[in-house]
């Protein structure tokens, strides 16, 4: 992530111009330029300086974005797709103005076929308003990244989250989906079918594009059944490489945990007195077993000797939802609860991926490194999956601050580059991580780009974003 490294494109004036004269007589009202929508829909949550679009156009179905498109495509105008806006790495941002495609109001259930255990969306959809609709129907969707985010933000970014570990990532829970092409075309990648070996996999070429090769306008996502029982609690450790290793000895066991996330001891005190709690202060595990009734208890009870064997606990868990959706909610509000450390400071959330073999080592010297460079940082991870999260508080508008946070966040992914992992296990890339996609897959990207340059020749999909032509 470096200021230095975004993008810098030319605006297309007159083609912008003429685009919105045209799609204000097709839009009117549903057409917004005001300035305050347009900061809205630009909005980013990291020190990425926000790039407004021209205009908003708010759709209502795949025909509204066709129409769209086709009247960017004519006049080479960027087209950028927008959800709820939770994305972390820019992805929302406008470097060449062009139009922002609003698709909140794309909010139907199109079927649920509980038989099936799938559904069709539109991509409005958000993951809390899907799984209260499934409520009666004995199914949820399992892919929690904690904010509300829209169902077809999560597929263009690859959203993972808390559930993971069991029920994998969006990659894995996208079985089929309806996007716009940069012709304007509609096309639908897949069927319901749980498994096809017929041409290409569009459908996973689709899912994590984030917006630069299509916008997505409908899903056909994998369900599952709520468990019959569900436990949970926090287990304290002596250190982080203590509760790592207690992650790792339950992965390799094959304890089927649903979700197992760590913070570290800043992270817990931030918690504990941004939620008015009394968790121990060190490092913590945070648990969730699905299954049986006696499934649950055997988890619970053979987690727990782990935890010992590792100098941790005791291991606290419970079966009464409200005692987890308490525990859970202080774990979703780590971001707040970061912000409340330094009050009008910006919390830069960031975070990489490593083989859970090298977990323990990547964070331990994430922490020494933001020691020696007196960050304030805490640290939470979807660690079942080697995945961790790290939000320095910085003062956004002191160079030095950013100098400190851009030199910290290139050795963060270096050091996951270095164990073989990644330097993005879900935020994305958008314009903050493009600088280390090229250093994480080389020639790789050279493929990108030429299936980015036969999909979108006019590179008008959410351009300046991923990697640059």
């Amino acid at each position: 992530m470096a200021l230095a490294d975004l993008v810098r494109m030319d605006r297309n004036e007159s083609g912008i111009a003429t685009a919105i004269d045209i799609l204000k007589q097709r839009f009117g009202e549903s057409l917004a330029t005001g300035r305050a929508i347009r900061e809205q829909h630009a909005h980013t949550t990291t020190y990425l300086p926000a790039q407004a679009p021209d205009a908003v156009v708010f759709a209502r179905r795949t025909e509204d974005v066709q129409d769209v498109v086709r009247v960017c495509a004519e006049h080479r105008v960027p087209v950028i797709p927008f959800g709820t806006g939770t994305s972390l790495e820019g992805q929302v941002n406008a470097p060449a103005g062009g139009i922002s495609v609003d698709l909140s109001g794309m909010d139907r259930i199109l079927a649920v076929n509980a038989e099936d255990l799938d559904c069709v969306i539109e991509p409005g959809v958000t993951r809390e308003a899907l799984n209260t609709h499934l409520r009666d129907t004995g199914l949820f969707f399992p892919i929690d990244p904690g904010a509300n985010a829209s169902l077809g933000g999560m597929a263009s970014t690859r959203a993972s989250g808390t559930n993971a570990v069991r029920y994998g990532t969006m990659r894995d829970n996208v079985l089929a989906l309806t996007a716009v092409m940069a012709d304007g075309r509609a096309i639908t990648t897949a069927t319901r079918a749980r498994k096809t070996s017929a041409g290409y996999d569009l459908t996973r070429l689709l899912v994590g594009s984030e917006g630069t090769l299509g916008i997505i306008t409908s899903l056909t996502l994998r369900l599952q059944g709520i468990p019959q029982a569900i436990a949970g609690g926090v287990c304290p450790f002596p250190s982080v490489e203590a509760a790592c290793n207690a992650v790792i000895a339950t992965i390799q066991m094959g304890i089927p945990v649903a979700r197992i996330e760590l913070v570290n001891q800043l992270q817990m005190q931030a918690i504990n007195a941004y939620a008015k709690l009394a968790y121990p202060e060190s490092p913590c595990l945070f648990l969730e077993f699905h299954g049986t009734d006696a499934g649950v208890a055997e988890q619970s009870e053979l987690f727990g000797e782990i935890a010992t064997e590792f100098g941790g606990g005791p291991f606290l868990w419970t079966r009464e939802a409200e005692e987890r959706t308490r525990l859970w909610s202080a774990r979703h509000n780590a971001y707040h609860s970061v912000k409340a450390l330094r009050p009008g400071y910006q919390a830069v959330a960031t975070d990489v991926c490593v083989p859970i073999s090298r977990l323990a080592e990547c964070i331990v010297e994430t922490e020494r490194d933001i020691a020696e460079v007196g960050l304030v940082a805490p640290i939470v991870g979807h660690v079942g999956d080697g995945n961790f999260h790290v939000s320095p508080l910085i003062d956004a508008n002191d160079p030095r601050d950013i100098e400190k946070l851009e030199a910290f966040i290139a050795r963060l992914n270096t050091r996951a580059l270095a164990m073989d992992g990644t330097c993005t296990g879900e935020h994305g890339i958008g314009q903050g991580k493009m600088g280390f996609l090229e250093k994480e897959l080389g020639a790789g990207v050279d493929v990108m780009r030429a299936i980015k340059r036969a999909l979108d020749p006019l590179n008008i999909m959410n351009p300046g974003k991923i990697f640059s032509l």
